[in-house]
């Protein structure tokens, strides 16, 4: 299995791509999902690396519906699934870096000190950098994609990513906390806050291993359960 530097078999999707019919739009989602999820937990959770890992993906799904012969409809769906996949895994992204900001939070951090301001302007840049992995991803030398995905990314900005709706509730929800905590006198030391920030982005791809782990024992106990939260998300 080849893989290049951020952790993505790039041949294995191209091939996949290639290959998919009209009916594997979830199969494919889900198999970026995974592969996305994957590279995301092998490193750093910061806005370079993510950014890395999204156009990384974008690219192997470029040159992979490139070759695919299927009917242009066909083609734009997916393109449709390599998004869906990316944003589902980004979700879990979302959430690592909520649960991480909320630990501070309860203890007494302030959305303001240095480290969590950055952490927070971070979260709500997700989104944005989301759209700007893909744009550069899309480019790929050779590939008769430009139309597509001009069609595909302007659906996307325009209806939003479910990755730039969870980050700014999560946002709205830690702010609230902030406040609260504020009235309550758990303020933390400027010093203190800033240590806990100096290896945020590590806590936040180990909360991200973790709720994979987690995810991955939920499922083996029950299937079921499993099946009914990983629908694709509708467009």
């Amino acid at each position: 299995m080849a893989t290049n530097k951020t952790g993505i078999d790039q041949d294995a999707l191209i091939q996949m791509f290639a290959e998919a019919g009209a009916r594997q739009g979830e199969a494919l989602r889900q198999a970026v999902s995974q592969a996305t999820l994957r590279a995301l937990q092998g490193r750093e959770l910061t806005l370079e690396n993510i950014r890395g890992v999204l156009k990384s993906v974008t690219q192997a799904a470029t040159a992979g519906v490139a070759r695919n012969s299927g009917e242009p409809e066909q083609v734009e769906n997916l393109l449709e699934s390599a998004v869906d996949g990316m944003d589902a895994a980004l979700l879990q992204t979302v959430e690592a870096h909520r649960r991480a900001l909320q630990s501070f939070v309860e203890q007494g951090a302030g959305l303001q000190q240095g480290g969590m301001k950055t952490a927070l302007a971070e979260l709500e840049k997700l989104e944005d950098t989301f759209f700007s992995a893909l744009s550069k991803g899309a480019k790929v030398s050779g590939t008769p994609l430009e139309g597509p995905w001009s069609q595909v990314l302007e659906s996307m900005k325009m209806n939003g990513t479910d990755t730039g709706a969870r980050a700014n509730a999560a946002v709205e929800q830690l702010m609230a906390q902030a406040q609260t905590a504020l009235r309550d006198s758990r303020a933390m030391s400027m010093k203190a806050g800033q240590a806990l920030m100096d290896s945020y982005a590590a806590l936040v791809s180990g909360v991200l291993i973790g709720m994979s782990e987690g995810m991955e024992q939920g499922s083996k106990s029950s299937p079921r359960a499993a099946r009914t939260t990983s629908g694709a998300r509708k467009r």
